[in-house]
């Protein structure tokens, strides 16, 4: 059989195969034993079907258990952007990260993200969280995105975190509340008065501040601090870039609150 796989596919195929693919017009030639299923075929090529929006052979939309006759000529659609999301999944998107997108999962708990991340979480239990929670799993692993009982996942594209969380926000249709969850649980920040923990703060920190957040969850405290403008700067970073993409929402009632030291 010939694939041709779409550029937004070709960083999946194996280095051997990605200039054939980019060169062949055609598509490339694929050797095919006549009974697996095309689903099967297209990740031996290295492709996760989650990064699949549909499969079609000889011209014709087919699911990814058919067995396509010798000599197909196959095509795996990307998924489009904003994805969409499948029936009775949550709105807004919530997510779990895998064990090495820590950088990533502070980046989306500072823009007011639903984020799990655990960097202790073993493959299974992260499957299972993504199951029972209804969390899109985000991985740079393709052979967890692989995993049959995965309900959904996403490959995460680019090494920086900047780089990552772009293409989350470019892919997923979700509202940012920036400065209202911890980055550290993920939990909810709450305004607290500095009265109620002035005995918690630092002297330097008690008389340079008056304006303060705890979180829910874990008690954690945050306030606008010497490296605020870093934090704030990445939240601009990340709402220009929602605009450019045209899919996430920025919660306006969130814009109004203080900025929060993480």
């Amino acid at each position: 059989m010939r694939v041709h796989v779409p550029e937004e596919l070709r960083l999946f195929l194996p280095a051997r195969l990605r200039r054939r693919a980019a060169d062949a017009a055609e598509g490339v030639s694929w050797p095919y034993d006549g009974t697996s299923s095309l689903g099967h075929v297209v990740q031996s090529l290295g492709v996760p079907l989650t990064e699949v929006a549909g499969l079609w052979a000889d011209g014709v939309a087919v699911p990814d258990s058919y067995r396509p006759p010798d000599g197909s000529h196959i095509v795996p659609v990307p998924v489009a952007r904003p994805q969409p999301m499948p029936p009775g999944a949550p709105s807004p998107a919530r997510f779990v990260l895998d064990v090495h997108l820590g950088a990533l999962a502070r980046r989306m708990r500072l823009l007011g993200v639903d984020t799990a991340y655990r960097n202790d979480a073993t493959d299974p239990e992260l499957v299972r969280q993504a199951d029972e929670e209804r969390r899109i799993l985000l991985t740079q692993d393709r052979g967890l995105l692989r995993r049959r009982a995965l309900w959904l996942g996403a490959y995460v594209r680019g090494s920086r975190p900047e780089d990552q969380i772009g293409d989350v926000l470019g892919r997923f249709e979700v509202p940012l509340a920036p400065w209202t969850r911890c980055p550290a649980c993920n939990g909810i920040l709450a305004s607290v008065a500095k009265e109620e923990i002035a005995g918690q703060l630092p002297p330097g920190t008690r008389r340079m501040y008056d304006t303060f957040s705890r979180c829910t969850a874990c008690g954690r405290l945050y306030w606008a601090g010497a490296h605020h403008p870093t934090l704030a700067a990445r939240v601009d970073a990340a709402r220009a870039d929602t605009v450019r993409a045209g899919t996430a929402r920025v919660d306006d009632a969130s814009l109004a609150r203080e900025p929060r030291r993480a």
